[in-house]
């Protein structure tokens, strides 16, 4: 079963959705054209160049580098290595920069489906904002809850946690088509988009588990409050920024 799209009308083309799906994806192809692989992901060392480090973020003047051995990584008072982005600047590059390809396949699949239709309701550039803020926010807990972590943080999956927040209030009775293989016959069912909603937050426990969403030192419980702390945020502030709420249409059966 394939998610595809929701039962919202949408009154114009989501261009913000689309050029931040093109933004992650060319994020992808240039992190993994500095060092790694196609379906892997970045290299470590990549991502510690690029990714936001909770350590770093909260003792100014460190910077963090792999130790001997290449298996962890040690931060210290040091002059930032070459290729290195500015500390300041990671919060922001690692919303772009995902661990590998299911990593971002599944994040850019769920923003595809919520995110035109939370665009539209709360217009393009509070949109834009609402995402960006989003993932500040979800960073913000996770460098709360550990703030000498050493491991690179990244993904796009505080900010669409957002989204998620946001689209449940709004529209917690809407639904999502889904196209069903089964065997040489498709078909087209309705499912409540809170189910998808779930699906997303099994995806993201399967990631941290597996050790895909940090893969340096797994953040275990610490990257789910980050996630929570995204959805939180989406759920608090949607109401005072939407501009537009939409008619949910009634459920039907499809053939």
């Amino acid at each position: 079963m394939f998610p595809v799209t929701d039962n919202l009308r949408l009154n114009r083309f989501p261009i913000v959705t689309v050029g931040l799906i093109v933004t992650n994806v060319l994020a992808y192809l240039l992190a993994v054209r500095h060092g790694g692989s196609l379906l892997g992901g970045p290299s470590t060392r990549t991502m510690l160049d690029l990714a936001a480090i909770p350590r770093a973020l909260t003792h100014p003047g460190e910077h963090c580098t792999l130790a001997l051995g290449g298996h962890a990584t040690a931060c210290a008072a040091r002059t930032a290595p070459a290729g290195a982005l500015p500390t300041w600047m990671t919060p922001l590059s690692s919303m772009f920069l995902q661990a590998n390809a299911l990593h971002l396949l599944g994040n850019m699949l769920f923003l595809a489906i919520f995110g035109p239709t939370l665009e539209d309701s709360l217009g393009r550039l509070r949109y834009g904002a609402f995402y960006v803020v989003g993932g500040l926010v979800a960073l913000g807990a996770q460098v709360a809850l550990a703030p000498n972590l050493t491991a690179p943080t990244l993904g796009a999956s505080g900010a669409i946690a957002a989204v998620l927040g946001g689209y449940v209030l709004l529209y917690p009775r809407a639904r999502v088509f889904a196209v069903s293989l089964i065997v040489l016959f498709f078909t087209v069912v309705e499912l409540p988009a809170v189910v998808l909603l779930a699906l997303w937050g099994v995806e993201q426990v399967y990631f941290v588990a597996a050790g895909l969403s940090d893969p340096v030192v797994s953040g275990g419980v610490i990257a789910y409050f980050a996630y929570a702390g995204g959805f939180l945020f989406g759920g608090a502030v949607i109401g005072r920024l939407v501009k537009e709420r939409k008619i949910v249409p009634p459920h039907r059966a499809l053939a």
